[in-house]
């Protein structure tokens, strides 16, 4: 109530951006999930039935006084909703790790947070109350919030955004199912069209982390990620609705998106094509 005007001056992408120019209450944010990361984040993510999609709002006043992060909090989470929002978890730590825009500091926080969400998701799914396994993954959302505030995300989340305003699709579940292709797009695009990008690299420290193999290089991350969304049953974006009708509408919100400024390389409309294909 202490900003002027309408919501929709202040939206990204379907409204006119404006920064907020007042403080509203303060508060603490408490999340019962590991997944957005939310709780350290000064944005956010509104839906909009009537431009059928999510954007953001973004503003230093939305951070909050003070984030608490207890695993305990997550003990009674169902397999499958700890399954998609740990995949959500995962994502904006990949994402941030090798975008445009990675940096030192992300780069620690990345490092550590795959490590924690790679040994111990499918632990925290089998068992909702294993202390480690909880701790590990409320640790990885904390980062990735940390990290996507302070590099940026990619494709997963500039489709997740028209994906979940479209459809009545769980955004961690979205993210999951999108993020093996997008993984796969970015590697044969940088190998095509930026060969010499120091990007490979990070892609390949990535199958490391995930495997935990030290010989392990970037397509054996796309094939983990591959097996860990089959294991925890995540399913693929038609069982939401979404069909072959839909890929140029989503394709052209996506191309938008503000998360798509980060991804480690620009993807053509074909590429974006192929991979809504591959995730339904």
């Amino acid at each position: 109530a202490r900003n002027p005007g309408d919501l929709l001056d202040y939206l990204e992408v379907i409204g006119g951006g404006r920064n907020l120019p007042n403080a509203g209450l303060p508060f603490i944010a408490i999340p019962t999930t590991a997944g957005t990361g939310s709780e350290v984040t000064r944005n956010a993510v509104l839906a909009s039935p009537e431009h059928r999609v999510k954007v953001s709002l973004r503003s230093p006043f939305l951070l909050a006084k003070v984030a608490l992060v207890d695993p305990e909090l997550t003990y009674d989470l169902p397999p499958q909703i700890t399954a998609s929002t740990g995949l959500d978890a995962l994502t904006q730590l990949i994402e941030p790790y090798v975008c445009s825009r990675a940096n030192p500091l992300v780069d620690a926080l990345c490092i550590e947070g795959i490590r924690r969400a790679a040994r111990s998701l499918r632990a925290a799914c089998a068992d909702g109350r294993k202390a480690s396994a909880r701790e590990d993954m409320a640790l990885a959302s904390l980062f990735g919030g940390l990290a996507l505030a302070n590099a940026g995300l990619g494709a997963v989340h500039g489709f997740a955004g028209p994906i979940g305003g479209m459809f009545p699709a769980p955004h961690g579940a979205v993210c999951a199912a999108l993020l093996p292709h997008v993984i796969a797009a970015n590697l044969a695009a940088l190998r095509s069209r930026q060969p010499d990008s120091p990007i490979l690299g990070r892609f390949d420290r990535l199958g490391q982390l995930l495997t935990g193999d030290a010989g392990a290089a970037a397509d054996d991350a796309v094939s983990w990620v591959l097996g860990l969304v089959k294991d925890l049953r995540i399913p693929k974006l038609g069982a939401y609705g979404v069909t072959p009708a839909e890929i140029p509408a989503l394709v052209e919100k996506a191309a938008h998106a503000s998360s798509m400024k980060a991804n480690p390389i620009p993807l053509t409309p074909a590429e974006l094509t192929q991979i809504l294909k591959q995730a339904l």
